[in-house]
This record gives C-alpha cells, sequence and structure tokens, in this order.
C-alpha cells in the first residue's frame, strides 16, 4: 500500500513526514483495536471505544487546564475513566445479561454527554512540548525518535501473551467459542466475560493519552469514527466477529493498513469522508470473508 500510494502520487507520499503521521494515528487506533480484540473473542463488541476515548481526554484535560491538576495524575486519571468505563459495560452484559449492541450504543451517549457536560461543551488543548508539562508528548516522539511505536508494540506483545498464553485468555476465547460449555466445565463466565471489557476500558484509556500527545486538541461529541476503524482492524487481521478466534498480531498489521489508508486517500487529495466509505466496505468484506471461511469449515 505504501509503495501503491507513493506511485499515484509521484513519489509525494514518500518521506519522513508522512510516516510519522502515520504512526501519530496508528498509536491511539492501535491501542483501541486491541481493547476491542478481547471483547470481539468473546463474541461481544463495543460501540462506545472512541467517545469514551474522548471523555477520557477531555475531563482529565479540563482538570490539568481549569483545576490546575498535574501532568502526572491528569494522565493517570485518563487511564481510571476508562477502567470505569470497562467496568460499567462489562458488570452490564456480564451479570445483567443486557445485550453488548444496546450496553455499548448506551455508553457511547454517557460517554459524550459526560464529556460535553464537564466541559461545558468546550474543546480542550492540552500542553504544548515546549511547555513545562508537554513532556508528555515524549510518549510518542523523542528527539526524532518513535519511542511511540516500541510502547504499542511492547503492549500488543503483552496482549498476546495474555490472550494466548495465559488461563485468561484461554478462557476469553472459549466463552466466544461456546460460552454454555464454558459454564457446564465449572468456569465463573461471567467474571471473565467482564474482564475483556475491563481489558478493553483500560486500553482505550492508555488511547486518550496517545491521542492527545498527537493532536493535542479534543473536542466534545466526537469519537465515532474511530469506532469502525478500529473494529475494521480486527476484523482485518483475523478476528472473528462471532467469537472464539482473535489475533493480536493481525490487529497490530489491521491497524497499519486502516491508518495508511487513512494517509493515502488524504494523499490522494480526497476528503476524510471517502476514507468513512472505504473503511466501511472494508469492514463489509472482511466480516464476509469470515462468515465465508467459517461456513466451508463447518
Amino acid at each position: 500500500m505504501y509503495l501503491a500510494f507513493g506511485a499515484l502520487t509521484g513519489g509525494s507520499f514518500f518521506g519522513f513526514s508522512r510516516i510519522m503521521n502515520t504512526l501519530n494515528y496508528v498509536y491511539f487506533l492501535g491501542f483501541l483495536s486491541l481493547g476491542v480484540t478481547f471483547v470481539i473473542a468473546t463474541g461481544g463488541i463495543d460501540f462506545s471505544i472512541g467517545p469514551v476515548m474522548f471523555c477520557c481526554s477531555l475531563v482529565s484535560g479540563y482538570c490539568l487546564t481549569t483545576y490546575g491538576v498535574p501532568m502526572a495524575p491528569s494522565l493517570v486519571m485518563s487511564i481510571l475513566i476508562g477502567v470505569l468505563f470497562g467496568v460499567f459495560n462489562g458488570y452490564l452484559v456480564a451479570y445483567w445479561k443486557v445485550p453488548p449492541f444496546i450496553v455499548s450504543m448506551a455508553s457511547m451517549n454517557i460517554a459524550k454527554g459526560i464529556a460535553a457536560v464537564f466541559t461545558k461543551t468546550q474543546s480542550v488543548s492540552w500542553p504544548q512540548s515546549t511547555t513545562a508539562d508537554g513532556w508528555y508528548r515524549n510518549f510518542i516522539n523523542l528527539n526524532g525518535i518513535p519511542v511511540g511505536l516500541f510502547i504499542f508494540l511492547g503492549i500488543s506483545v503483552i496482549c498476546a501473551i495474555v490472550l494466548n498464553k495465559t488461563k485468561w485468555g484461554r478462557y476469553i476465547l472459549c466463552l466466544g467459542s461456546n460460552e454454555e460449555a464454558v459454564r457446564l466445565s465449572g468456569v465463573n463466565v461471567k467474571k471473565w466475560k467482564m474482564l475483556a471489557y475491563i481489558i478493553c476500558g483500560t486500553l482505550v484509556g492508555v488511547a486518550s493519552i496517545f491521542f492527545v500527545a498527537a493532536y493535542t486538541t479534543v473536542q466534545p461529541g466526537y469519537g465515532d469514527q474511530y469506532n469502525n476503524e478500529a473494529i475494521a482492524g480486527c476484523v482485518m487481521g483475523g478476528t472473528s466477529m462471532a467469537g472464539g478466534l482473535a489475533s493480536i498480531s493481525g490487529t497490530v498489521i489491521g491497524v497499519f493498513i486502516i491508518s495508511l489508508l487513512q494517509q493515502g486517500i488524504l494523499a490522494l487529495g480526497f476528503t476524510k469522508e471517502y476514507q468513512y466509505i472505504i473503511t466501511g466496505l472494508i469492514v463489509i468484506a472482511a466480516v464476509y470473508s469470515d462468515v465465508s471461511a467459517r461456513r466451508r469449515k463447518n
């Protein structure tokens, strides 16, 4: 894709700045995709990840800029808000048996409402790198070194180990394959299903930090557009929407494809709206491919 976009733009797509722009998009979208991979692995879904990410950034950023909360506690607050939403979603899905689709749609609206009320519908601008509190931006770039890439890949490795090499991950995958069989085996399915949403919420909180580190300003009422992109990264990488099958390494590759696609569309002179159309078509194609593969296997 990188070479193709370079050829289509006459070589103008190539360059360090384009690579850095792609990586900036990879960081926050990658953490969103990693988180929702765990949820989809259980057979669930979460459409609230984008608005929750914005809620984390807006509430903690408003506390930083308006109430004088120090930078480090503000960053921790971002993660904690994500965790709280993960607990809320997971508890409703696992213990109250509310359908994941309904829970995630409700959480999406709640997150937007909290962010708008808390910030009085005002945008929040995090400190620039030149200020004393700008050290948080070193999370993505330190003297030209893409530190964020190493952090993202490192957390991806941890997620892969958790999903494929631990009891937690095995139970989460088994829930997506056959929840009733897992329950009859004596496993507390409610606890492990809730854990998947908590992991997702935690990673959404981390994504909010990398979003503001890359783009600084956050506006209330946004974030929906990143839901489809994060889910597209998962399904393109081999995670089944039916649950029971997930690939962290595939999710990482899918996120890079989505990020390159976003940069390539802009480089060709199209507006971001075209990316929404293409991303939607990619989701349909990826899900259809997964359904067809399962049908042939059966």
